[in-house]
């Protein structure tokens, strides 16, 4: 079974970034400069988090997979990191930013969004692959 992550990353070394980023591509569709949306299987999680554990720098970077459960439906969130402690007095988490006077919430909005469309784009590159 599949569970969808969020990975995330903050490399303090500009060669090393490349290496993760270039690393992430074949693992996941980019959301942001520095986030990925991916779905993997149990192997798969094992398979990138030993590619980056090799590439970065434990005691200077830091690579956060939020799982947001299963592919097909929701399940419960853990965070699990690669590299530098995660800790909330480093580097506070914030996972969704509200717009006060519209009383919605912006940023979610924005990364559903973006996640939507890297679905359809995949759907439809696989439709086509199979005529």
């Amino acid at each position: 079974m599949r569970n969808t992550y969020l990975v995330c990353y903050d490399i303090s070394n500009d060669l090393r970034l490349r290496r993760v980023h270039k690393t992430m591509v074949g693992f996941g569709d980019r959301l942001q400069y520095s986030v990925f949306e991916c779905r993997f299987s149990p192997a798969d999680l094992a398979r990138c988090k030993h590619a980056l554990g090799r590439l970065i720098h434990h005691r200077e970077d830091q690579v956060l997979f939020v799982d947001l459960g299963p592919a097909e439906g929701r399940g419960s969130r853990v965070i699990s990191a690669v590299g530098r402690a995660y800790s909330t007095f480093d580097a506070p988490c914030i996972v969704v930013d509200r717009d006060q006077e519209a009383g919605e919430i912006t940023g979610t909005k924005r990364t559903v969004d973006a996640m939507r469309r890297g679905r359809e784009q995949r759907a439809l590159e696989r439709f086509e692959e199979d005529e």
